[in-house]
């Protein structure tokens, strides 16, 4: 932690410790960089560890494990009583979020020659930060990383009514019994469901017309099904108040203009996002943003300013802590290096951690249909070996090709699909075609033969029912003269 001085010069100043601005922070420092990275909160880490991917992940984890155990009992004839430990889950949330903060600490990065400092931050010109304390700090090149916050509502909510967030869900001291979600995005959802197996009763009210809008139509309509059967999902709604009586909150919502009312016991808003640049003072280093506060970034991650970057959910591009990374790689390489590298999400894959999982990479078939019309393939497999020895029907997937074979959208749906799509990333990635994946060789019986059907099938639509086989025939019946 730097000391208090009138004024320090960078190389590079980094506004925001989440994904983005941790990696820039480190990679600019080992590369002899003089770096400070400035961050408000007083841990390093960001939304992802303390509210988002880390704890919703071990909260997920936890409420599967219970899922599991009832379902399992059930199924071979056992009968298990009583409820998930509320505090217990919560020590394993925060044993996660522990053990990663040593990675993120303080102590870690000053190590790399990173100067941090604990305040808040504004810009008073285009190189120029003022600390809240009155400290400033000068730099030739700027990154804002700061990432976003959910957004609420404007409801007159009672106010004894429990609110929560993501950034307050893993910190509740009880979970409250009976809980309106409002918001079915991905958020929502992988905590209605979590939330569901570990006893509360969670209903989700979204306006939307369907679930997974940005997902090809068959894995969303699949998911859709496997998200029903243990969290009501109510669409094209919204809730339009909740009152409080003798000590008991009602919700009143609108469905398609019917209105109607439930009981509940908090309110928990998974409505969307919003950046956290309203207190930077962006304006004084002529930074622009777009009507929501994001900022407007180029393909190099510059914003309207030369000298200033930006990177992570600050620019609402692509709001993924894997992409925060690779976002901030590109920063490193421009801003500290002068290169003039630019970034393509094209092959940036994305997943919701609902259970089943769902893996995204690349374009739906709606997508391809609209920018080739008839001219692509879609291939589909759902029946490995291990997928039937374990019961499995829920597992599937589905690759959209050109015509010469190379993967324009890939999708999956199933346990664990997040590892076992990882293949066609890198195929798509490299440029080859669906059939390269015909020469690696999967242990038997593994849940990634799931995968490698694709391509067997494409070869055996393309290559075993066209021409070859009259060839080898004729090769054949030549050889055995």
């Amino acid at each position: 932690m730097k000391g208090r001085n009138n004024m320090t010069t960078y190389d590079l100043i980094v506004i925001g410790g989440g994904s983005a601005g941790l990696t820039a922070a480190s990679g600019a420092a080992q590369f002899g960089a003089r770096t400070a990275l400035i961050d408000k909160h007083g841990s390093l880490g960001g939304d992802c560890l303390h509210y988002g991917c880390v704890p919703s992940k071990a909260l997920i984890a936890a409420a599967t494990e219970v899922h599991n155990m009832k379902r399992n009992a059930e199924k071979h004839g056992f009968h298990l009583e009583g409820s998930a430990d509320w505090q217990r889950v919560r020590s394993q949330i925060q044993y996660a979020v522990d053990t990663i903060q040593e990675h993120d600490s303080t102590e870690r990065f000053a190590s790399l020659g990173v100067d941090i400092y604990y305040d808040e931050a504004s810009f008073e010109d285009a190189q120029t930060v003022r600390l809240a304390d009155g400290r400033t700090l000068k730099a030739k090149r700027i990154l804002i990383s700061t990432g976003s916050s959910p957004v609420t509502l404007p409801l007159d909510l009672p106010a004894t009514l429990p609110v929560i967030t993501n950034e307050s869900l893993f910190y509740l001291e009880e979970l409250p019994k009976k809980i309106i979600m409002i918001g079915g995005g991905a958020i929502g959802l992988e905590m209605a469901q979590a939330l569901t197996r570990l006893g509360s009763e969670v209903i989700v009210v979204d306006r939307a017309h369907e679930l997974f809008e940005k997902e090809d139509r068959e894995i969303a309509e699949r998911a859709g099904r496997q998200i029903r059967k243990e969290v009501p999902v109510y669409l094209e709604s919204e809730v339009t108040d909740v009152t409080e009586k003798n000590g008991t909150f009602q919700a009143a919502v609108s469905t398609k203009g019917d209105t109607w009312t439930t009981d509940v016991d908090a309110v928990f808003f998974a409505v969307g996002r919003k950046p956290n640049t309203s207190s930077l003072g962006l304006e004084r280093a002529g930074v622009e943003t777009d009507g929501r506060g994001y900022v407007l970034v180029n393909d190099r991650m510059q914003s309207s300013v030369e000298s200033i970057y930006a990177a992570g959910d600050v620019t609402g591009r692509f709001p993924f802590t894997h992409g925060a990374g690779e976002e901030a790689k590109i920063v490193v390489s421009n801003a500290v290096f002068g290169l003039k590298r630019s970034l393509s999400y094209e092959n940036f894959p994305w997943c919701f951690y609902t259970q089943p999982e769902i893996f995204h990479l690349g374009m739906t078939e709606v997508e391809a249909r609209e920018a080739y019309g008839s001219d692509y393939e879609v291939i589909r497999a759902s029946d490995a070996d291990r997928l039937i020895a374990e019961q499995d029907d829920v597992s599937f997937v589905k690759v959209i090709l050109s015509k010469n074979g190379k993967i324009l959208g890939a999708h999956g749906i199933g346990a664990n699909a997040s590892d076992w799509m990882q293949t066609l990333v890198y195929v798509k990635a490299q440029g080859e075609k669906l059939t390269s994946l015909s020469s690696v060789v999967h242990p038997y019986p593994a849940r990634t033969e799931i995968v490698k059907q694709l391509s067997d099938t494409y070869l055996s639509t393309h290559v075993m029912q066209g021409k070859l086989p009259k060839v080898t025939e004729k090769y054949i019946q030549y050889l055995r003269r």
